[in-house]
């Protein structure tokens, strides 16, 4: 065979991302491609790709010292997987709920945080911040419906405020209306009016000439 014809030959190995890796989600398994690509030298970033629950590594024939590097790292990635750190998208679509939902649960302690990472976006010189969750959490809060509890005490919270609100609203009113009456001045005609019945008969019989 000529020797440029092995260049064509490819090197390939498949690596299955479990359930437990992925959580049920598309976004969890391009997460973990992303952390492979991560770890990767830019030559070999693009020799990876994702097809279901899939990972394949593909790469020349030629490059079999660059190919034997790649596997090494994403092995070491795959070990890891469902371990690793569950990113704000990931959680989203695990759980189904909305960013603002996600928020407010962190921000309340119901959704606890397995701390943040800081990362430079793509071609960019600024920076952006993040939480991330403990993967077996997350798995716990899916099994258990806790989403759903949430919700339901979401809305029952948000009706007590209102009543709260109206209540405290009505007591407000009733307050200001009873100051304004007290506070309101009599004039001096009020006050005068019932001493002065019978002022033009008085008058008339001229007592006052």
């Amino acid at each position: 065979m000529p020797k440029h014809a092995k260049t064509d030959i490819e090197l390939l190995k498949t690596w299955t991302l479990s359930t437990a890796a992925t959580l049920g989600s598309s976004v969890r398994a391009k997460g973990i491609l992303q952390e492979i690509q991560a770890r990767l030298p830019a030559l070999s970033k693009k020799s990876v790709v994702l097809e279901g629950s899939e990972i394949t590594l593909a790469m020349p024939a030629s490059d079999k010292a660059a190919f034997s590097a790649a596997v090494a790292v994403i092995s070491r990635v795959m070990e890891e997987a469902e371990t690793l750190p569950v990113i704000p998208r990931e959680i989203e679509d695990i759980l189904t709920i909305k960013t603002s939902e996600r928020h407010r649960w962190l921000a309340d302690g119901r959704l606890p945080s397995a701390g943040t990472r800081t990362v430079r976006l793509n071609g960019r010189a600024r920076q952006i911040t993040f939480h991330v969750f403990d993967p077996r959490i997350v798995e716990d809060l899916l099994d258990r419906g806790a989403v759903d509890e949430w919700r339901e005490e979401d809305i029952e919270a948000k009706a007590e405020k209102r009543r709260r609100a109206a209540y405290q609203a009505k007591l407000t009113r009733s307050l200001k209306k009873a100051k304004k009456a007290s506070e309101k001045p009599r004039s001096d005609a009020d006050e005068a009016a019932p001493e002065l019945r019978g002022w033009e008969e008085f008058d008339v019989d001229g007592l006052l000439r």
